[in-house]
């Protein structure tokens, strides 16, 4: 079974926009409409990222399951840290996944008063698969609630697999560690994506000790990419909220947030769907920064 062949590799714990870079073929969010007309595109991968109960009980015909925690690793008491390179490139080669397979990313949506860390895991993974080098990465709007809503197929078969040996290039300067980020205060812009109350100290979160944002961030929160319904905002709305706090395009940005799941979502919007090209992610976030240096509430 496919979801336990995944496993083996460490699993611990609006559309219509125009493709962004040269190198990309899909757009980097797809609607259902476009993935029920393209199923059987060449080499596509359907990526179910939720937990293996959920896609055992139902998931979209093809999709293969490899949940978020395959993902991701803990480092020096840090969570939702990369992998190490080895077994990121096992995990990629064990679901089919080349350098130029168009790659599509379904997670669930959160509840009404929910926070989106469904929508956030698959940002998280598109994010990982970009940095191995995947080069056509997409996330599903609405996700799986959205497709069968609409009344779309499901199944609870399991697709064969047929493995690969990823080679792919990495992104080097894609994250950033602390070092880098304390030399970059006052230079960069640093971006906090969670939520306003936290940037702000009026609630702190269980994995950090001081409450505040890190000197002179400025607060873009996750949740602002998605409408009421948790399907992404077109591209307008996005670039205008996006350039209201970052100002100049071509200044260094730099993400952040608790452990690393915020992040990914405004990383992948800035450099996949708003074409910033100098967006940096720190991925130790507020829970290493608070270990080393205090926050401020300024």
């Amino acid at each position: 079974m496919v979801v336990i062949k995944l496993f083996l590799f460490g699993c611990n714990a609006g559309a219509g926009n125009t493709c962004q870079g040269k190198e990309r073929k899909i757009d980097p969010v797809v609607s259902t409409e476009w993935l029920a007309a393209n199923s059987k595109l060449e080499n596509l991968v359907i990526l179910d990222v939720r937990a293996a109960d959920k896609y055992e009980s139902g998931h979209i015909p093809g999709a293969i399951n490899a949940p978020v925690a395959c993902w991701i690793t803990e480092r020096d008491g840090l969570e939702l840290e990369l992998p190490e390179k080895e077994d990121l490139f096992s995990l990629i080669g064990a679901c089919g996944i080349t350098e130029s397979s168009p790659v599509v990313l379904v997670s669930s949506l959160p509840g009404p008063d929910e926070p989106p860390y469904p929508l956030a895991d698959s940002n998280r993974v598109a994010d990982t698969l970009i940095y191995a080098g995947v080069k056509n990465v997409a996330v599903l709007d609405g996700g799986y609630d959205k497709w069968v809503a609409e009344g779309r197929p499901v199944t609870t078969d399991v697709p064969e697999v047929k493995a690969v040996a990823y080679t792919g290039k990495v992104k080097e300067d894609m994250f950033v560690p602390l070092a880098y980020v304390e030399n970059r205060i006052g230079k960069a812009i640093l971006l906090d994506t969670r939520d306003a109350a936290v940037y702000a100290g009026e609630i702190i979160e269980p994995y950090t000790t001081k409450g505040g944002h890190i000197p002179t961030a400025k607060s873009l929160p996750a949740r602002s990419i998605w409408n009421e319904n948790w399907l992404y905002k077109d591209k307008g709305e996005l670039r205008k909220l996006a350039s209201e706090v970052i100002g100049d395009k071509d200044k260094e940005v730099i993400v952040y947030c608790g452990v690393g799941g915020y992040a990914s979502s405004w990383w992948y919007v800035l450099t996949q769907m708003l074409d910033y090209k100098n967006v940096k992610f720190y991925d130790g976030s507020a829970q290493e920064w608070t270990k080393y240096h205090d926050m401020t509430l300024d």
